[in-house]
């Protein structure tokens, strides 16, 4: 039995206070760069109230659709990031992934693809999915770079789907089935 199911090489994943949380992410929403390679939607800064209320609302509720978690870096318990699943379809076994890094010195280090994997592996071994979508937006090819290596495959794409400084980008589809993520892991071992 995985006594680790939330540990990674790098980074492990955890549910903090909503406070904590709300904190980050509103810090992490002042960086219009971050906000522009996680959303679609126009980037503003949202206040930590608001975060919180939102967290509470949606962790309180139980939903069994979706699944927010911390990204912490384990040589110093810095809370660097936020992964969750989304929409999860329990009669398919499909959900959807999104991922951000909030602090800029950790980007393209390999955290962002441990705490994949580490999603992906709860996702597979504890929540019993077959599925996991995700979407990136094709002026972001470090993400996909790290989605691949965690094994998502791309799926297909919306043509010019977004506008950002006056030019439309491609929003990309990416997914990975069980079988593929156990033989990937498999493969490692």
């Amino acid at each position: 039995m995985d006594h680790q199911l939330l540990k990674g090489e790098l980074v492990y994943l955890t549910v903090d206070d909503p406070q904590v949380m709300a904190e980050a992410f509103s810090r992490w929403s002042l960086d219009s760069e971050y906000w522009r390679l996680v959303a679609s939607d126009a980037a503003f800064p949202r206040s930590s109230k608001s975060i919180k209320e939102w967290l509470e609302k949606e962790l309180g509720t139980g939903n069994p659709q979706l699944f927010i978690f911390a990204i912490r870096r384990i040589e110093d318990n810095q809370m660097i990031g936020e992964i969750d699943l989304d929409g999860v379809l329990w009669t398919h076994g499909e959900a959807f992934v999104g991922i951000g890094l909030g602090e800029r010195e950790y980007w393209g280090k390999g955290y962002g693809t441990d705490a994949m994997r580490v999603i992906l592996k709860y996702a597979f071994s504890e929540l019993n999915l077959d599925r996991v979508s995700l979407n990136v937006f094709d002026y972001n090819p470090r993400a996909r770079r790290s989605y691949e290596k965690a094994g998502f495959k791309f799926e297909g794409s919306c043509r010019e789907f977004l506008l950002r400084d006056g030019k439309r980008y491609d929003l990309i589809f990416m997914g990975i089935l069980r079988s593929e993520w156990e033989e990937l892991v498999g493969n490692e071992n």
